[in-house]
């Protein structure tokens, strides 16, 4: 008997992540399927409602309205529309009970009707509203994944944060990186014209084709060809400011290479400040000529290069270099209060709170130490 019944429950189980899966792909069957079982859920009620002789409240059909406007794609939702009016009318007349409230709350229920179907009808993707959400969350995911940098080998350390401007998680600052042969670290930083959900799936396309472009192409290569991209794009508006960074984790000998994008800063160890970086190259997605003039040098043990968006130096009280020199200040003290660890986000909070997205990226190659040294750190701790 217990057998008999897990493989039933099995069975059912089954069954049921099959349709799930059926109604994830938005298909023609998967959608006839939900209508069909969200009708009949109407009709038991109405069946309940008749042998119990009660009023069927018209909350419930708020109820399926609002199941239906979440699954369902246009055409089946209007379907269930019709069936949930006239359903809503021939209960309210047939069991007399069409006081004054009730009244009001098939108005208000008809009004209900009219903005689910205007809102399914804006459903540009085809799809119903859940299936929508989910789409834009796995693309916010994938940007997202494309900005992990790889673990470094020992010694080396990267950070990053970014924070929205208007909330949303979709914002048009993203970062792409590579590790070749344990060896050769790339990373672009890139600023996408646009603002908030508006930018996102321009700034997602951007980053696959740069995700699939770095570590392929020797810098300047790859900053015009990701200028050709945006070219090539049919939206006048196609605009994005990038700097990229090529290190050698062995030597520590890098290679920046900037397209419009606010100069790196570089921590120099001896002079305990942030050095402004001399790269500099047109925009991406101007002309089709562009020029890039990188810079080169080394990160010794102790330096961080630091790299950012200008959501982090640009408010409407300050320009790029006033920004600038307030950025080495703040993050100087930074430097000074905890060192490197967190200190993207911590500056970054400090940022005025303005229009435009704030990202941050610091590439950090940590001090030697000594074995002797370790193990009189950690008697020091011990005692």
């Amino acid at each position: 008997m217990a057998n008999a019944l897990g493989t039933v429950l099995r069975g059912f189980s089954a069954y049921v992540q099959q349709r799930v899966e059926g109604w994830r792909t938005g298909s023609r069957g998967s959608q006839a399927f939900l209508l069909l079982v969200l009708v009949g859920a109407v009709a038991l009620s109405v069946g309940v409602g008749y042998l119990a002789e009660r009023v069927v409240p018209v909350s419930l059909w708020f109820l399926f309205l609002m199941v239906g406007t979440m699954l369902l794609r246009f055409v089946p939702l209007l379907v269930l529309v019709a069936v949930l009016a006239v359903v809503a009318f021939w209960t309210s007349i047939e069991t007399s009970f069409a006081t004054a409230s009730r009244s009001a709350a098939l108005v208000i229920f008809a009004v209900a009707i009219m903005l689910a179907v205007y809102q399914s009808s804006r459903q540009r993707s085809g799809l119903p509203m859940a299936l929508s959400e989910a789409v834009l969350t796995q693309l916010r995911d994938r940007l997202q994944r494309q900005g992990v940098v790889p673990p470094l080998p020992n010694g080396w350390r990267s950070q990053s944060a970014t924070i929205t401007a208007n909330g949303p998680s979709y914002a048009g600052d993203f970062l792409v990186a590579d590790l070749r042969d344990g060896r050769w670290l790339e990373m672009a930083l890139v600023d996408v014209c646009g603002k908030g959900t508006s930018v996102g799936p321009q700034a997602l396309q951007f980053a696959g084709a740069l995700g699939g472009l770095i570590g392929a192409l020797p810098p300047a290569e790859l900053m015009a060809a990701a200028n050709m991209f945006l070219l090539r794009q049919e939206s006048d508006e196609s605009l994005a400011t990038a700097v990229h960074i090529k290190v050698d984790l062995v030597t520590g000998d890098y290679t920046i290479t900037s397209a419009g994008h606010p100069p790196a800063l570089h921590w120099h160890l001896g002079e305990r400040g942030w050095s402004i970086d001399n790269a500099r190259g047109m925009a991406l997605g101007v002309i089709a000529e562009a020029d890039f003039t990188p810079s080169r040098g080394r990160l010794r043990p102790g330096e961080a290069l630091m790299f950012y968006t200008d959501g982090v130096i640009e408010t409407s009280d300050r320009d790029l270099d006033d920004g600038i020199e307030w950025l080495r200040d703040v993050a100087l003290q930074a430097v000074d209060a905890r060192g490197f660890t967190g200190m993207p986000r911590r500056v970054l909070k400090k940022v005025p709170r303005g229009d435009d997205d704030r990202a941050m990226l610091v590439l950090e190659r940590q001090p030697l130490t000594s074995p002797e040294r370790d193990s009189e750190r950690l008697r020091g701790l011990g005692g």
